[in-house]
């Protein structure tokens, strides 16, 4: 059984808090340095097609329902359901590895690269970013989802599931603002 403090007082949810800071630092240095480039150059920089919605819509639903799967199994672990838990954060994995393979498959039909200008560039650093915190919030998960079929938690002592489903919604949120930047953004400057 695991030990130490308890809820917000535990070493792991302050480290959560800080990673949670520090990460979000470096995403607005990423979105602000496209920002830039945004205002900058204004709609000339963009490629001739913007990135399709096709894909990144139907995604981004894929990405938050995985946080009500995540919220969901969480509250299994407040209420001592083990069963509840398991399923949470099992169909949370599924859905963040399908949101991987959609953003790997959406690199592949990209008309530009990594290095073919700044905002391939941009793109792929961002979103292999975000995508590189996807895989690893997967794999966060899967250990969680280990030890609670181990039944390593009980509704009084389950930080690490907290801590794990809260660097989940950070994942989510980073997505929103990564999605509107790439997603949503061109089409508005284009028009303006």
């Amino acid at each position: 059984m695991p030990t130490g403090a308890l809820g917000r007082n535990s070493t792991g949810w302050l480290g959560m808090c800080c990673l949670i800071t520090t990460e979000s630092s470096l995403f607005a240095y990423l979105l602000f340095s496209y920002a830039y480039f945004a205002v900058r150059f204004g709609a000339a920089w963009l490629p001739t097609r913007h990135p399709s919605l096709l894909l990144a819509g139907p995604d981004t639903v894929v990405l938050l329902s995985s946080s009500v799967t995540v919220w969901w199994g969480e509250r299994g672990a407040v209420r001592g359901r083990k069963g509840q838990l398991l399923a949470g954060l099992g169909m949370t994995i599924v859905l963040g590895i399908i949101f991987v393979a959609v953003q790997m498959y959406e690199w592949s039909t990209r008309p530009f690269t990594l290095t073919s200008d700044a905002y391939g560039s941009f793109y792929f650093t961002i979103t292999g970013f975000h995508m590189a915190h996807v895989v690893v919030g997967v794999a966060i998960l899967a250990v969680i989802f280990a030890w609670s079929a181990a039944g390593d938690y009980t509704p009084r002592r389950h930080e690490p599931v907290v801590i794990g489903s809260t660097y989940w919604h950070f994942v989510d949120v980073v997505w929103l603002v990564v999605f509107a930047t790439f997603y949503i953004a061109p089409y508005l400057l284009a028009a303006s």
